[in-house]
């Protein structure tokens, strides 16, 4: 087996020292254009590689960003991880992905293996809060629609404004039994200002908010036993807010199945509009999240903390509204 080219072996072949050597790769000092083209030639012909880990190290920086998410088995998730991977390209980092499952102790050993692999940041969009590794790190850290700790900053839609004009829409549409579906009250997501917007809006119109509860995590089935018990205890059930897109499909199958006509007897409007939604259910009314503006404000203002900045504040995007045929 041939032997790893060395640094020594690429001195000797330039004709310079291992020093001279050392600051071409790194950069440093001034050296003419005669001794780095030489340096260059010689690292050509021999094949040498440089010690990525060492040339890292020396620099205290690793160009590489962790991700922590739920799942990328969902297309909100999916198309956001997608995009953050792309802009961090774009800016010269590597990713590394981790998908929590929601799991603490999951999370927790990916955490971990992310810190012990020096990564330069990460960002977070996973459901679990309270994980003292957030806490304590001084690593940069940016959050994505998830409450983590209160020194991490925030990027997210407006879900207040996204949760007025999906129950709005539906106001405007006739509907007088409006039911939301969200996450459960203790979940720390942005998502629990779409169901203040909801309930704040219903009591102004003298309507009883109603919200029935759905774990993220939960198998489909469990999902579907939720929304059935929304069409036993509620048949008169008109107009439904869907806390995402995933769901809104499910509760449109269900209704269908159950002989509700959509949108002539019920009307839904979802949440999330990620790309993947929009081509396999474009019929669907939706308020449609900025995902490629969340992922390229969470990386800009991660990189702000990587070199340094400390006062980076939380950033709020606007939603819009994809006019579909389900409300």
């Amino acid at each position: 087996m041939n032997q790893r080219v060395k640094l020594d072996d690429v001195a000797e072949k330039a004709g310079v020292s291992k020093t001279t050597v050392s600051r071409v790769l790194n950069h440093r000092g001034y050296l003419s254009d005669q001794t780095i083209k030489k340096v260059h030639q010689a690292m050509e012909e021999l094949h040498y590689r440089p010690n990525v880990v060492a040339r890292h190290l020396y620099h205290q920086k690793t160009n590489q960003v962790g991700l922590v998410f739920p799942t990328v088995n969902d297309p909100f998730f999916a198309h956001l991880e997608s995009r953050l991977a792309y802009e961090l390209y774009e800016r010269g980092y590597a990713t590394l992905m981790g998908n929590s499952q929601n799991n603490p102790d999951k999370e927790r050993r990916f955490l971990h293996y992310l810190l012990d692999g020096q990564i330069d940041g990460l960002i977070v969009g996973a459901h679990n809060q309270g994980l003292s590794e957030y806490q304590e790190t001084n690593l940069p850290i940016v959050s994505i629609e998830r409450w983590v700790a209160p020194k991490i900053p925030i990027v997210a839609s407006d879900n207040y404004a996204g949760g007025l004009m999906a129950t709005q829409r539906l106001l405007d549409d006739g509907c007088q039994n409006i039911i939301h579906t969200n996450y459960p009250r203790l979940e720390s997501s942005t998502n629990q200002r779409r169901q203040q917007a909801y309930e704040d809006l219903m009591i102004q119109h003298h309507r009883q908010p109603i919200t029935y509860e759905v774990n993220f995590d939960s198998p489909v089935e469990d999902k579907v036993a939720i929304f059935k018990k929304i069409f036993a205890e509620h048949p008169e059930v008109d107009g439904i807010v869907a806390d995402n897109d995933t769901n809104a499909s499910l509760i449109i199958h269900l209704a269908q199945e159950l002989g509700y006509q959509v949108p002539d007897q019920l009307k839904v409007v979802g949440f999330d509009g990620a790309d993947t939604t929009q081509i396999l259910m474009p019929e669907l009314t939706t308020i449609k999240q900025p995902i490629n503006d969340l992922a390229s404000t969470a990386v800009d203002l991660l990189i702000k903390r990587i070199n340094g900045e400390e006062n980076v504040a939380s950033v709020i995007l606007p939603v819009t509204l994809h006019e579909g045929t389900t409300a």
